[in-house]
């Protein structure tokens, strides 16, 4: 996989996890300020949950790559079959 595909790989399993993430301990606020939503958590976690995702996008980028490396299966060869 070259430099680009990498690039676009990564941040496409970063958003993937991050949203995924995302509902992960959320509690709504008890006591609601006037012009707040009643639905906005109380303490969302925003920069444990990026990290997290951080870390675990790393990971299965690792497992991808050496997936495309390795050429366990190729959509090149699958395309050439049509």
């Amino acid at each position: 996989m070259d430099i680009a595909s990498g690039i676009v790989v990564y941040i496409l399993l970063w958003w993937w996890i991050f949203f995924m993430s995302l509902p992960f301990g959320v509690r709504r606020a008890e006591t609601v300020e006037i012009g707040h939503d009643t639905g906005a958590p109380e303490k969302p976690h925003l920069w444990k949950k990026a990290l997290a995702t951080t870390v675990l996008a790393a990971i299965l980028w690792i497992g991808v790559n050496w997936v495309i490396e390795a050429e366990l299966f190729s959509f090149r060869e699958m395309a050439k079959k049509f």
